[in-house]
Parts: C-alpha cells; sequence; structure tokens
C-alpha cells in the first residue's frame, strides 16, 4: 500500500469539461485532483490531447488514478501506446466512446477522427490496472464493443445497465459508483 493518497487524473471527453458532469462533481469532492485542462485550440487532434495529458500528469507528484470519460478512454489508450513516462496505478475508463463506429448526429464523422489520429484504436493490454464500465443502452458505443475494448486492454469489464452516455443528457450528474472503483484501483 501506498503512503501517499493517489491523486486523480480527470480525462474527459472531446466536449471537455461540463459543470454539471460526473467529473466535474466528483472533482469538487476529492482531496488530490487534477484535470486535463481544456484545449483552447487543435480540439479534434489526437496528439495534442494526448500531450495535455503528459502536461497534466507532470504537474502530479506521487501516485496517479486516471479517471477517464467517452472519448478520455481513448485518450488513455492512445496515451498507454506511446509508452507511458510515469507509473500509473489504474484507471476507470467510463463509457469509453467507440470511436471506430459511425456516432450520432452532432459528433465528429469517422472520417474526420481518422484525420485527426484518433484512429484505429489501440488494442494493446494497458500498463496498468484498469476498469471498464459500460453501459447497456450507450448510444455511443455498443456493449460488446465496449466489452472487446475492455479485454484488448486486459481491463476489468463492469455491466453498469441502461445508464445510456453516462452523462447529463443522459440523466446523471453525480456518480457515486465512481468513487467504489477508485478505491479499488487504489
Amino acid at each position: 500500500m501506498t503512503s501517499t493518497a493517489p491523486t486523480v487524473l480527470i480525462v474527459p471527453g472531446l466536449r471537455d469539461h461540463v459543470p454539471e458532469h460526473w467529473q466535474t462533481l466528483l472533482a469538487a469532492t476529492l482531496p488530490r485532483v487534477v484535470s486535463v485542462a481544456p484545449l483552447e485550440q487543435d480540439k479534434l487532434s489526437c496528439a495534442t490531447r494526448v500531450d495535455a495529458i503528459d502536461r497534466a500528469l507532470a504537474t502530479i507528484e506521487g501516485p496517479v488514478i486516471i479517471v477517464a470519460h467517452s472519448a478520455g478512454a481513448m485518450m488513455v489508450a492512445h496515451w498507454a501506446a506511446r509508452g507511458p513516462t510515469r507509473e500509473i496505478l489504474g484507471a476507470l475508463l467510463a463509457a469509453p466512446a467507440d470511436l471506430e463506429t459511425a456516432m450520432p448526429a452532432g459528433y465528429p464523422t469517422l472520417g474526420t477522427l481518422s484525420d485527426h489520429g484518433w484512429l484505429p484504436i489501440p488494442r494493446g493490454t494497458l500498463p496498468f490496472r484498469s476498469i471498464v464500465a459500460a453501459s447497456s443502452n450507450d448510444p455511443l458505443t455498443r456493449l460488446d464493443r465496449a466489452r472487446g475494448l475492455a479485454k484488448g486492454w486486459g481491463s476489468r469489464f463492469v455491466e453498469l445497465g441502461e445508464v445510456g452516455h453516462l452523462n447529463p443528457a443522459s440523466g446523471y450528474g453525480a456518480w457515486p459508483q465512481a468513487k467504489e472503483f477508485i478505491r479499488e484501483l487504489a
């Protein structure tokens, strides 16, 4: 057991920080938390997003647990595929967005995602413990696809039931179960 309490690194999806989102609400309740800062430019660039993870991690001393949502989970997979430069205790990857399948209107197209470096999604085993928590009715990822991502990443898979995309549009603000997963990873 580590003597220093871990810092939680919040990695939001492409919509960045939303005040009523469970990640934002969670961050307000944690003693040690850093959030990946919203991008001012190159917002769709996967490489720029992954660099933002590195910048946020550089501000943290001691152990880290990553808490990512939606495309944030893909950012973590791409970051891990680069070969992490520091040890991570674990990662909670909630409602991972399947960027390899056409998304609903209002989201980037497959061509746009490919042009910005998101595809293909890395499938290698993550170099840290991880939990993929997925919804059975997520409009951005079918359950079988989320299960396949978890298997490729070597993650424990948790089916959350019908929780949509686990965001305010699906009726979620606070998500207390996130703290249980963080405790498990710590």
